[in-house]
Order: structure tokens, then C-alpha cells, then sequence
């Protein structure tokens, strides 16, 4: 399959499942809001969040078993994965939301703060890319 259709097929069932989420449970289909919801021993029985994650992870790892990826790099500073991952995190608390919250769901629902923030997100990983290649001489 031509990597473009791929790509495609992906934008277009992400949107379903994420329209589809926020017209059967009325939530916003943000993937750190719904681990939070995961996480919460109050919510976890309740919550459709669990459904729609594993759903991710098992449609990732099906696509991985049909396609076989090439994976052709090595981890020289864990730590820097380790500790991006917490940064996210913080961010992501601090922002009222995720990369897919306002990326995706808030940006198609024309809201200033989702255009603000995936603006944020998008400038902030294009200068820790500048700073780690060409100031600090990192290669990920």
C-alpha cells in the first residue's frame, strides 16, 4: 500500500474514532486526559477511556505485525527519552491538555486556545530539535 494512503487511512480513522468518542461518551478524545482517567482507581471502572487506549495500542501493534517496520536506530541517551517523557507530562498538565486534545479535537472545533497551544507545541519541538542537533550536537 502506498505510504501516502497509509498515512491517509490513519487521518481518517483517527478522526472517526475521535469524533465517534465525543459523540458517544460527550468527552474530548485527549489521549493524557484519558490516561489520567485511566490511572484514577475512582474512574477506571466507568470510564471508556480504557476501550479507546487499548485500541490504540493494539491497532499500532496489529499494523506492526502486517507491515514489519524497519526500526533502524539505537537509543545512545536514554535518559533524554526518560526525561522528555516528563516533560511532556508537565506540559501537557500545564497547558489543560495534549497534543491530541487541542491538535486534533480542539482545532476542529475552531477553538483559539487549541490554535494557541498546537502553535506552542509545534515552535517548542522545532527549537528542541534546532538545540539538540546544532547547540548541543545530539543526534536522536
Amino acid at each position: 500500500m502506498h505510504e501516502y494512503l497509509i498515512a491517509w487511512l490513519g487521518g481518517l480513522l483517527l478522526g472517526v474514532a475521535v469524533v465517534g468518542y465525543l459523540y458517544l461518551h460527550g468527552r474530548i478524545a485527549g489521549v493524557s486526559g484519558m490516561l489520567a482517567q485511566v490511572i484514577s482507581k475512582k474512574t477506571f471502572v466507568q470510564s471508556p477511556a480504557k476501550w479507546f487506549l487499548l485500541g490504540m495500542v493494539l491497532s499500532a501493534a496489529l499494523y506492526g505485525f502486517w507491515k514489519q517496520p524497519q526500526i533502524d536506530f539505537v537509543v545512545e541517551e536514554p535518559w533524554l527519552f526518560m526525561l522528555s517523557g516528563l516533560l511532556v507530562g508537565f506540559g501537557s498538565s500545564m497547558g489543560s491538555g495534549c497534543t491530541s486534545g487541542h491538535g486534533i479535537c480542539g482545532m476542529s472545533r475552531l477553538s483559539k486556545r487549541s490554535f494557541i497551544a498546537t502553535a506552542s507545541f509545534m515552535a517548542a519541538g522545532m527549537l528542541t530539535v534546532w538545540l539538540t542537533r546544532h547547540v548541543w550536537g545530539i543526534l536522536l
